[in-house]
């Protein structure tokens, strides 16, 4: 087929793959942003035609714009999906999963999904593969593909993998190599920020390459969520862990927000982070000092690469070189800042992040001695759902066994802080959540399903402080879980342990923590977010203003939800409101400004008592 090709040329791409390989494609899509998305779905649709065609798809993390689940849902995000998430293209496939219409001759296994997105779904969660993110290649490799999908960065007539050298990258060298043997579909983007060095790939090495006329789509928008007092307490006791001139990884998320905007207060404000803790009301660990500027610099080994870390190669403080680069990550996710950030970064400065197969990022096996000597003082940031009194770490899936997300490479970083002379693996909690207007305890005393075993136990944090369980015994280890817990559930959490028999009778917690609030925390740090020194939004936002004031007030009404009373003493609240200039425009926003209809004047009421309780903290 020729180089340039129409865009209207779909149907026939797909049917020259399987000319070339087959009529039983086995299709490898990357993670993420990287999945050719136009050759997915010319794919999926030819095969719902043709059921001859056997289509057996193997990814992870599909990236699909949410679905409104309510109509106070599609109020907030109706009118603001492109803007807030991207005018991405649905992917087929995830249209018929999610919709239950998957013809027999189509099947999709992934082993990470977008957090939360499958949950209640049966066939995603049937066909989910439990993997750790370095064993996705084997599971991949046993199942033969025989076509590979890839979004691509061009420049000059090269090609880039940009964001996703994950497993694609080890795909490549294993067919150089005569063990994998499988065609490569390429799809051009022009948004796609272009990576060189060990991204670059060789344009021989693809058969079929599209490039859109029009640049391509969309690229997928991950929208940055506001940062709580509680991620930013978390982030910064996280601050404390990390050394200058040690190694770095951070998640995504809210709390991978919370602790790259610490080390930032903590590079460029040191007497205002003096200041902070100097009046933190919670006991601070003797052992857990760090602090001040990084003179030497942090080396990034991270298998995503987040906003956080690329703000902090901007600042100076990621600036640690190992071969050429001061970070290596696996793959990339973002919002659209995120993603022109890169794109308009200097070529120098984009030639320090190199894009490396996670077989590399994620543990030491290969070159082990030059990875050792490089990941000093290493300090793993990631988060889970819930932890237990022993050490367990629940990250991935729900007590009723529905995957939320996957374990992706938390074990990865986790075992390879144990193996690190000086690494230590950090997971960090909120140590409470509401659901159905009820307070819950983060911190529990069993789960049955724990992500990273109770042995493997490290470092802990919440809100409330740091518990560092590494080496210590059952007892040591509860009292210090049990520290960090919510004051509300600390004597539930002490009774079921002692009756368990792994706490003596006259066991008693730590002094100073008997006071760990909702209430303490926001009196220590709220004069701190008031003062612009704890941002909701660290690295910005596509919301609006108005939106900004929406979330807060919108969260705390899906807290309520399936609590009848507390939604009615809200809407008894509500009605008896009446709003400032400022709550109007949020009723505008949501068009309910105007209400006729009983339901909305409900839901009026129901968003303006939710509006006055977020205001008065």
């Amino acid at each position: 087929m020729p180089p340039d090709l129409p865009d209207n040329y779909a149907d026939a791409l797909a049917r020259e793959i399987v000319h070339r390989t087959g009529r039983h494609i086995r299709l490898a899509l990357p993670l993420g942003l990287g999945k050719a998305v136009t050759v997915a779905n010319a794919l999926t649709r030819l095969a719902e035609r043709d059921r001859s065609i056997r289509l057996d798809i193997f990814t992870a993390l599909t990236l699909e714009r949410p679905v409104p689940a309510s109509d106070m849902h599609r109020r907030m995000l109706g009118p603001a999906m492109d803007r807030l998430f991207g005018a991405y293209p649905a992917l087929r496939y995830g249209e018929l999963r999610r919709q239950g219409m998957m013809p027999p001759n189509i099947s999709v296994r992934e082993f990470f999904f977008l957090a939360g997105t499958q949950l209640g779904n049966r066939a995603a969660q049937a066909e989910y593969i439990t993997a750790n993110y370095t064993l996705a290649f084997d599971y991949l490799m046993e199942r033969r593909p025989n076509v590979l999908a890839q979004l691509l960065a061009e420049r000059d007539g090269r090609l880039s993998l940009s964001c996703n050298t994950d497993i694609t990258a080890d795909l490549l060298k294993a067919r150089r190599e005569g063990d994998a043997d499988f065609l490569m579909v390429g799809e051009v983007n022009a948004d796609l920020p272009y990576m060189s060095g060990p991204a670059e790939i060789d344009p021989e090495e693809v058969g079929l390459l599209h490039r859109p006329a029009n640049g391509g789509f969309e690229l997928f928008s991950a929208v940055n969520r506001p940062v709580s007092l509680a991620d930013h307490a978390i982030g910064l006791h996280v601050s404390r862990l990390v050394r200058d001139g040690g190694t770095l990884q951070v998640g995504i998320g809210q709390i991978g927000d919370a602790v790259s905007s610490a080390l930032l207060l903590r590079h460029h404000k040191p007497e205002t982070a003096a200041r902070l803790w100097a009046d933190c009301p919670f006991p601070l660990s003797p052992d857990f000092v760090e602090s001040g500027t990084f003179a030497q610099g942090l080396y990034a080994v991270t298998e995503m690469l987040v906003e956080g870390i690329v703000a902090l190669v901007e600042a100076g403080i990621i600036r640690r070189e190992v071969a050429g680069a001061s970070v290596h990550a696996g793959f990339f996710l973002g919002s659209r800042a995120f993603y022109r950030r890169l794109r308009d970064m200097p070529e120098a400065d984009r030639s320090r992040i190199a894009m490396m197969p996670v077989s590399f990022t994620n543990q030491l096996y290969g070159d082990e001695a030059a990875k050792r000597t490089a990941r000093q003082d290493a300090r793993f940031v990631n988060s889970a759902m819930k932890m237990t009194l022993l050490g367990g770490a629940v990250s991935d899936t729900s007590s009723g066994g529905q995957t939320v997300s996957g374990v992706g490479g938390q074990y990865n970083f986790v075992a390879q802080a144990h193996a690190l002379k000086s690494g230590r693996s950090v997971l960090a909690v909120t140590a409470t959540r509401r659901r159905k207007g009820r307070t819950h305890s983060n911190i529990v005393w069993d789960h049955p399903h724990e992500t990273i075993p109770r042995h493997l136990r490290d470092i802990v944090v919440t809100e409330y402080g740091i518990a560092d369980l590494r080496g210590r015994s059952d007892e040591e280890a509860i009292l210090a879980m049990a520290a960090i817990a919510d004051s509300r559930f600390q004597n539930d959490l002490i009774d079921r342990a002692k009756a368990a028999g792994k706490l003596r009778k006259s066991a008693n917690l730590p002094e100073g923590c008997r006071d760990n609030s909702p209430a303490w925390l926001s009196a220590w740090l709220d004069p701190y977010r008031q003062k612009g020194a704890l941002p909701r939004f660290p690295f910005g936002t596509d919301f609006t203003e108005t939106e900004q004031r929406l979330l807060p007030a919108l969260a705390r009404l899906k807290e309520t939800e399936g609590s009848w009373s507390g939604l009615a003493r809200m809407a008894i609240r509500g009605a008896a409101t009446t709003p400032t200039a400022e709550e109007h425009r949020c009723l505008e926003r949501l068009d309910l400004a105007n209400t006729a209809s009983l339901r909305a004047i409900v839901q009026r009421w129901l968003v303006l008592a939710a509006l006055r309780h977020a205001s008065q903290g």
